[in-house]
């Protein structure tokens, strides 16, 4: 089986170094989740050929931040800095709540889900379609985790409290019409 992907918290990752990244500040609003994504990804360069995926991604975080870490609590605040190229883009989302304190579990979840999916087993797979804790609603499953931890594929990382989740894409670059590797 090859190397599986783990969440993991680590506030000295260099993924935290907020220089020469921009920031914005948004109320926990669920219903203003798209318009506060639109206002980051609106400095994406138009040269991002998954402009789609990644404001998904970014309004996946943010959603989780307004409603996992602040539950919807208008009073507390999303911090968002964040930084486009070309070649990449960076972001960290920090909310004002507890963390995200089932880490490891949904680590070992994880684990197990793609061990059923390497081996075929399907008849077990069935209990790792969804990722529940004891505050989780019907809407809630860990999907969004599942993806982040693919498409982020320059990092993904927590703080040490976990409230607060840094990331990086690297865009392929096209050079005489060939793809090469980001930098």
């Amino acid at each position: 089986m090859t190397e599986i992907k783990e969440l993991r918290a680590d506030s000295s990752s260099p993924l935290f170094d907020k220089s020469n990244m921009l920031y914005k500040e948004f109320p926990s609003d669920f219903r203003q989740i798209r318009y506060f994504t639109l206002l980051i990804v609106q400095s994406a360069p138009l040269e991002i050929k998954e402009i789609n995926l990644l404001e998904q991604q970014i309004s996946e975080i943010i959603k989780n931040a307004v409603k996992h870490g602040n539950n919807c609590d208008l009073n507390k605040k999303v911090k968002v800095w964040y930084a486009f190229s070309a070649s990449h883009a960076h972001i960290i989302v920090e909310d004002e709540g507890p963390g995200f304190k089932d880490l490891e579990k949904w680590n070992e979840f994880n684990r197990k889900r793609l061990e059923c999916l390497y081996d075929q087993n399907f008849e077990q797979l069935g209990a790792y379609v969804s990722f529940r804790t004891d505050k989780s609603d019907n809407n809630d499953g860990g999907n969004a985790l599942f993806a982040a931890l693919e498409y982020w594929n320059g990092g993904f990382v927590y703080n040490d409290k976990r409230n607060a989740v840094a990331m990086l894409k690297k865009f392929p670059q096209k050079r005489h019409g060939i793809s090469v590797d980001s930098e």
